[in-house]
């Protein structure tokens, strides 16, 4: 049976609840609504608690018997650097399929597998395409910049890798290194000096604005050095540095605590000064180091340690001081260079020449795709797309 709601009469909202402490007076007020909750006439230190202010959770009752408890808001976390992923090569395959498809539209004519393959390369590396050392070659090789482990050809496996590259290829039957650095780390240097001694092909230098320290050790080597005359070239030494920042660090009030397993392992960290035994130390490792460098260049240049070590002052000579005190065969430009270098292999004048570079397959791709000669430049482009996709597991 249905319910009757037609004479019930609506719900009034409840009525707040009077606050405690009020008089009469502001009880009626606060009624008629002309009063404030917290207007209270309790004297002053009997009104009730409040929550703190900044401190959020605040509750009096929070635990029983274990009086007023603050909760501290959650700390927020900390987003640690993404995990390193492999290198997802899906859009490079998709981009060199694209290319290629492109590549053949204006191909004219079917290409054979053969005519495809045709380059000389390692992946990652430099490459020397069959075309370009069609009969007696000069390669040159660039080294412009720091000599360091950075997989350059200022580096000891970029090189290398070109190094091998031209001793794999019967075409090319010299090789110059074309030289603008001021040098860089010793060890570099002294590795990247053994491959150019290694070489079984003739080598000359040319030398640009500048061949020093690490850079001249590789240079002297070489079966030739060429100079311009304002060249600097030499600056033959060793040299470690080893900053004492320690004054500085109390002027500013930073106290550096080093934690280490011996006495010596913070020697070089800059925050105390040298002990006696510290620097006699590395004064003997530089001493060392610096004999090896002597002495790659006294082999070098057909010297004697003696002669050698005279030249070793750590200063830099101009190309017509060089050739004079023996550091320096010609003065010439890189011109001049390359014709002695293809002196030197018997080539006579009818040669080719070549720059051997680093880059990666995708970049050498890219390179040949702009080729003015079509016919070649799809080929050479084709070669470059199948090895990488065979690099990349996509073709077996």
């Amino acid at each position: 049976m249905a319910e009757d709601h037609t004479n019930q009469q609506p719900q009034q909202p409840p009525q707040p609840a009077e606050p405690q402490g009020f008089d009469a007076q502001q009880s009626q007020a606060y009624a008629q609504g002309q009063a404030q909750p917290f207007a209270q006439s309790q004297p002053y230190g009997q009104a009730q608690a409040q929550q703190p202010y900044g401190q959020p959770g605040a509750h009096q009752y929070a635990q029983p018997g274990c009086g007023q408890q603050y909760y501290a808001p959650a700390a927020q976390p900390v987003y640690a650097a993404p995990a390193s992923r492999k290198k997802n090569m899906t859009p490079w395959i998709v981009l060199g399929v694209i290319l290629f498809a492109v590549v053949f539209c204006f191909t004219i004519g079917a290409m054979s597998c053969s005519s495809a393959v045709r380059s000389l390369s390692n992946f990652g590396m430099g490459s020397v395409e069959e075309e370009l050392t069609d009969g007696p070659t000069v390669a040159v090789i660039d080294i412009s910049g720091t000599i360091q482990y950075d997989g350059t050809a200022c580096s000891p496996e970029g090189l290398s890798s070109l190094l091998n590259q031209a001793e794999e290829n019967d075409d090319i039957e010299a090789v110059v290194l074309r030289v603008d650095s001021g040098g860089g780390t010793a060890t570099a240097g002294e590795e990247m000096a053994e491959y150019v001694k290694r070489f079984s092909k003739p080598v000359v230098v040319s030398s640009a604005s500048m061949n020093c320290s690490a850079a001249y050790e590789i240079s002297s080597q070489a079966d030739l050095i060429y100079v311009n005359k304002t060249t600097d070239i030499g600056a033959i030494g060793t040299v470690m540095q080893v900053t004492d920042l320690s004054e500085l660090l109390d002027k500013l009030g930073i106290s550096v605590d080093n934690i280490a397993s011996a006495e010596s392992k913070d020697s070089s960290y800059g925050t105390r000064p040298l002990t006696d035994e510290e620097r006699a130390y590395y004064q003997e490792l530089i001493d060392v180091t610096n004999e090896v460098f002597v002495e790659n260049v006294a082999e070098g240049r057909s010297m004697s340690l003696d002669e050698a070590r005279a030249l070793a002052t750590g200063l830099s000579f101009t190309g017509e001081q060089a050739v004079e005190n023996g550091l320096a065969d010609e003065v010439g430009v890189f011109d001049d260079a390359i014709e002695a270098a293809a002196q030197l292999a018997g080539l006579g004048s009818d040669y080719n020449v070549i720059t051997l570079t680093q880059s990666s397959d995708l970049g050498s791709l890219m390179d040949l795709l702009s080729e003015s000669d079509s016919d070649s430049a799809t080929s050479a482009a084709a070669a470059k797309l199948i090895e990488l996709l065979k690099n990349e597991g996509v073709l077996s």
